[in-house]
């Protein structure tokens, strides 16, 4: 074998290594030469891979979907139905194509208020997690849509910030209770916004999944810093424990004890330098440092974002502070800072180059793609994975209740809304909408002024009403506003006070035939108004109503007969009831007259059952008319045969009617009974006209308790009836406790705005009980004067309970006051009501039976009394 052989086959790979050395050397040479080269193929390729990513992106986004959460007012979840609600947000934020980017792979919170609402609540995300996000664990107190796309006007004045954590990175943001809302300080921030100026707030809170690789790194990281912090401060204590130790052996002291201590016999010193061990660097436990990143479960990446707009200058500037200020409330080991920087005026972010580019397409696309990792638990986003709750306080806005405006007859004023920025506007409900209305409170307390506020814009709109105040006091309040010459052919004051020297009086007939009524539905509603107020039913006074409808079936036959012979000014009246029972000659007259318009049963009873009667029998019926004839003014108010008043009419042509039945004695409550029951027999018979041809009819009843006195299951029945034909009832009262039952329930079942004023707490509670006792008694109990807390009924929802100012007829309606005109218009008041002098409506009132008897004679000349009398004894 050749001795050299060894050598030559170790020199091969050798120089196959050094030219590979040198070729690598070359190309290194080379690329150093021509790097730019090198540069634009990596530029290239970054370019084309980025160009790829937006594509996809951009085809991602596209398919987005959104939902719009609306809270009900009684929405209060808990902690683990809101942190579900994060685990379903975390979960649909992964459901994309296999093929989307990273950034589009999110879940957008959206908090939004533009003047329509305090703050909409929205969900965007993956259309493949739309069937995830649709079942809310919120159940039902959370209705779920599909929102629409929301397209902005440009505003003048636009500027924008991103909000990144900071702070200690593992450290957890404040655990924020939830009563009161977390919510509240956003909601605040945005409550002044006005839409007329153009103000927009939104902010946008983009979650998803923690990327593992990143998330790795970040905690390697953190494992490393700690542990060198751990050396630091093991080597910073070293060195402090050797500074005091070689201190220590260098004081006279040790010295000394070292020579006092030295061993006998010994030639040197002491035992020499201590021994100083240094300490042992601490153990880094994983779940210390690495804080709220230690686990997976539930961690993820958010990007939070806002946008604040105007049409007038500095107020979207002042909107971003507010809400700046409201995101300090979830501050805690960590925080939520604007990014940027401040240089004197001017402010370095995202409404600035170069970030402003990358923020408005995240903000257009929906792109998830924060500066910084923002990593958090879902447990500290419970305040924004929800929408407001029933302890959130939300402001009033104007598209929430309407601005009144005068002349306007589609609204109704309510009162005086002072806002978060104080500024006070008339508010309002839609007429339309305003069925019933309650106003409760103590005397004094600003009920009735309201309520005459209200009517008097009611008419000036050109709408019809009905007041009815026992007391008068309303009608003086009320005459310098009303005393305008376009309402005085409009207006009608039936005034049974009968005040001065030559009182005068208005007529009425409640068996007034002349408009065309049917008979039976005038005698059931007089003989209930008397049943009414008297107390009798079918089981305690079965005699007495069968006698008073016999009787009014009667004497409605004899008017229908006088007015078909166009005599209606021989009509009976209610004071004719006594002589049909009493005087046998003019029953006996009667009955022969109108024979063929009774029915046999009528027919029969007056001839088979009246005769067998007591004396005494007709003297519960007697009784009550007897009191009513023996008042002058009653006497003259009901004993007219033609009576002016006509509630059916004043329905029909928008009149104004202001009745003060003079008093709540026995025989006022026996008017106001009469007036209530005819009332309703009058709205009633609307059933003829055409839904859409009734007139809208407004009836305001002051001290409700005084009223239903007299006419409880009236009362109770126009709330439940009145809806259908168009006529609105307005109820005031003191005591909503001392209302009878059935009046009590129609009016709170049904009242569209439920009102109250101050007064002692056993008196509110009632009210209150009905809003769910927020605000509670103890606070409406200490409103001032005229102030009122009240939910109305607005678009078919209920608004409030808010707190309204009521409104003062001297500052808001000053323009409407003609105080110099209030002579005359209460004269064409009275002449419209058809009033005349107390002492000449007596004396017509004392010959009426005589003008009945001649038409009855006239009636039936074939006809001799004693054979009428032998026929109906």
């Amino acid at each position: 074998m050749d001795p050299t052989a060894p050598h030559l086959t170790l020199a091969a790979p050798v120089g196959d290594a050094i030219g590979l050395l040198s070729g690598l050397a070359a190309v290194a040479g080379w690329l150093l030469t021509h790097w730019y080269l090198l540069g634009l193929l990596v530029a290239g390729c970054w370019g084309l891979a980025e160009w790829v990513v937006r594509r996809l992106a951009r085809k991602a986004s596209a398919e987005r979907m959104a939902l719009e959460l609306v809270p009900a007012r009684h929405f209060d979840p808990g902690l683990e139905e809101i942190f579900r609600r994060g685990v379903q947000l975390a979960r649909a934020s992964t459901s994309m194509p296999w093929w989307a980017p990273r950034r589009t792979k999110a879940v957008q919170v959206r908090l939004r208020a533009d003047g329509s609402s305090p703050l909409r609540y929205r969900i965007e995300g993956p259309a493949g997690g739309e069937r995830l996000l649709s079942i809310t664990p919120f159940g039902p107190a959370v209705t779920v849509k599909r929102g629409r796309p929301v397209v902005d006007k440009p505003r003048k004045h636009v500027v924008r910030a991103e909000f990144i954590l900071r702070g200690k990175p593992t450290a957890p943001l404040r655990d924020v209770p939830l009563d009161p809302d977390p919510l509240q300080p956003l909601i605040d921030a945005v409550s002044d916004l006005r839409a007329g100026l153009g103000d927009l707030a939104e902010l946008r809170l983009d979650i998803q999944r923690a990327p593992e690789w990143t998330l790795r790194a970040r905690r390697m990281q953190l494992m490393s810093d700690a542990r060198r912090r751990e050396q630091r401060e093991a080597q910073r204590a070293a060195r402090s424990l050797r500074r005091d130790a070689g201190g220590m052996e260098d004081s006279l002291g040790w010295q000394l004890q070292q020579l006092i201590g030295g061993k006998p016999g010994g030639g040197g010193t002491g035992g020499g330098r201590r021994l100083v061990m240094p300490p042992v660097p601490r153990r880094v436990e994983p779940t210390e440092a690495l804080g709220k990143l230690a686990d997976d479960d539930h961690l993820v990446r958010v990007q939070l974002l806002a946008m604040c707009a105007s049409d007038t200058e500095g107020r979207a500037e002042a909107r971003l502070a507010q809400l700046q200020a409201a995101l300090d409330v979830f501050g805690g080991g960590s925080r939520w800072a604007m990014r940027g920087w401040h240089l004197g005026p001017w402010r370095l972010g995202a409404d600035r180059w170069p970030s402003r580019r990358g923020f408005e397409r995240r903000w257009e696309l929906g792109y998830c793609q924060p500066p910084r990792p923002n990593w958090v638990r879902l447990e500290e986003l419970t305040g924004l994975l929800k929408p407001p709750t029933r302890h959130c306080r939300l402001p009033l806005l104007a598209s929430d209740l309407p601005t009144f405006e005068f002349g306007n007859p589609e609204l109704l004023l309510q009162g005086i809304h002072q806002g978060p920025d104080g500024r006070r506007r008339l508010v309002a409900t839609y007429a339309r909408e305003t069925l019933f209305e309650v106003g409760v409170g103590k005397a004094g307390g600003g009920k009735t002024e309201r309520a005459l506020a209200q009517a008097i814009g009611w008419a000036h709109a050109g709408g019809g009403l009905m007041f009815v105040d026992p007391h008068r006091d309303s009608w003086p309040r009320a005459l310098p506003f009303l005393a305008h010459d376009t309402l005085a052919d409009r207006i009608a004051l039936i005034d049974l006070g009968a005040h001065g020297p030559a009182p005068q009086v208005s007529s009425w007939n409640p068996l007034d035939m002349r408009h065309g009524q049917a008979g039976h539905e005038v005698v059931e509603a007089t003989a209930d108004a008397f049943a009414s107020v008297l107390g009798w039913d079918d089981a305690t006074a079965p005699r007495a109503l069968t006698i008073l409808t016999a009787a009014l079936a009667v004497l409605v036959a004899v008017n229908a007969a006088a007015c078909q012979a166009g005599r209606p000014e021989d009509q009976t009246t209610l004071f004719h009831v006594r002589p049909l029972l009493t005087d046998p000659a003019f029953r006996t007259t009667a009955l022969a007259g109108v024979e063929g318009r009774l029915d046999e049963e009528t027919r029969a009873w007056w001839r088979v059952v009246v005769p067998t009667l007591p004396p005494d029998a007709f003297a519960v019926v007697l009784n009550p008319m007897a009191r009513l004839a023996a008042n002058p003014v009653t006497r003259a108010f009901l004993g007219q045969a033609a009576g002016v008043y006509n509630i059916r009419a004043a329905m029909d042509s928008k009149m104004i009617v202001w009745v003060c039945p003079g008093g709540n004695g026995p025989t006022d409550r026996l008017i106001t009974a009469l007036l209530a029951r005819d009332l309703l027999r009058a709205v009633r018979s609307r059933r003829d006209v055409p839904e859409a041809r009734r007139v809208p009819f407004r009836a305001y009843f002051d001290e409700l308790i005084t009223l239903t006195g007299a006419a409880p299951e009236t009362i109770a029945s126009m709330f439940e009836d009145f809806r259908k034909y168009r006529v609105h009832v307005h109820g005031m009262t003191q005591l909503l406790a001392r209302l009878p039952a059935p009046v009590r329930l129609s009016l709170v079942q049904n009242a569209s705005t439920l009102a109250s004023t101050a007064g002692s707490q056993s008196a509110i509670a009632p009210v209150t009980t009905e809003w769910g006792d927020e605000p509670k008694p103890d606070v409406v109990a200490a409103l001032d004067r005229f102030d009122h807390y009240m939910s109305l009924t607005v678009r078919g929802r209920r608004v409030g309970p808010v707190k309204i100012t009521g409104p003062h007829l001297d500052d808001v309606f000053a323009a409407y006051a003609r105080p110099d005109n209030t002579a005359a218009f209460e004269r064409a008041a009275r002449t419209t009501a058809g009033t005349a002098p107390l002492d000449e409506l007596t004396t017509r009132t004392r010959g009426q039976l005589d003008r009945v008897n001649a038409f009855l004679a006239h009636l039936t000349p074939t006809t001799t009394p004693d054979s009428q009398e032998k026929t109906y004894k």
